[in-house]
C-alpha cells in the first residue's frame, strides 16, 4: 500500500482492489479487533462462550439482512477476537432507502448511490455499518471496545470456493490453537 497525499495530509489507499466494485458477489470476511483484545468472549473446552459484545455482535450479523435487504450473511462465526463472515451482496432490484432519515421509499437516481458511502449497496456500506453499530451498542451498554481499522475481504469466485471457506468458518472455533490470530499461536 503507497501513502499518496490528498488535500496535503498523508492517506492510505484502499485495499480494495481496484478492478471490482464491491456491489455485487460473495466475500469472506475478516474483521478483527482493536489490538487483537478478546472482545467477542473466550473458547471454553471448544465451544464459544460470548461476552456482552460477543452477544451485541452475535444480533447484528443475524439482522444485518434486514437493514441492509441487498446483503446475506448466510454463515460468520464470532472468534475471541476477531469475526469471519460470508457475506453476499446482490445490489440488483432492491429500493435504497433515505440514509439520513430512513422513511423514503423512493430510490435515489444511481448517481447519489455511486457518490454516497452511506447508501451505496457495497460490501463497505455492509461492514462500516454492521461495526458502527456493535460500536454503538456497546458503548450505549458502557462496554469498553474497539476495532481494529479497515477489515480483510476475499473475493469468492465460485460455490466450490465458497464451500471451502464455509468449512473453514465452521471449523474456526474447533481449530482456535493453530488459528494465526489466536495470540497463544
Amino acid at each position: 500500500m503507497t501513502k499518496d497525499k490528498f488535500q496535503d495530509r498523508y492517506r492510505i489507499a484502499s485495499a480494495r482492489v481496484s478492478w471490482h466494485e464491491y456491489n455485487g458477489g460473495m466475500y469472506f470476511v475478516t474483521i478483527c479487533t482493536a489490538a487483537r483484545v478478546h472482545g467477542f468472549g473466550e473458547i471454553v473446552a471448544g465451544a464459544m462462550q460470548l461476552s456482552g459484545i460477543g452477544k451485541i455482535a452475535n444480533d447484528c450479523f443475524t439482522q444485518a439482512s434486514v437493514h441492509y435487504p441487498y446483503a446475506e450473511i448466510p454463515l460468520f462465526a464470532i472468534i475471541p477476537n476477531h469475526i469471519h463472515a460470508i457475506v453476499i451482496i446482490d445490489s440488483n432490484d432492491v429500493d435504497c432507502r433515505d440514509a439520513i432519515n430512513r422513511v423514503s421509499t423512493t430510490t435515489p437516481p444511481t448517481t447519489s448511490i455511486s457518490r454516497n458511502p452511506m447508501i451505496s449497496q457495497t460490501l463497505g456500506t455492509v461492514v462500516r455499518g454492521i461495526k458502527a453499530r456493535i460500536t454503538r451498542m456497546a458503548h450505549k451498554n458502557n462496554l469498553p471496545f474497539a476495532w481494529q481499522p479497515r477489515f480483510h475481504d476475499h473475493i469468492m469466485r465460485n460455490v466450490a470456493e465458497m464451500n471451502h471457506i464455509a468449512e473453514y468458518i465452521e471449523n474456526n472455533v474447533a481449530q482456535w490453537d493453530l488459528d494465526e490470530l489466536n495470540d497463544n499461536y
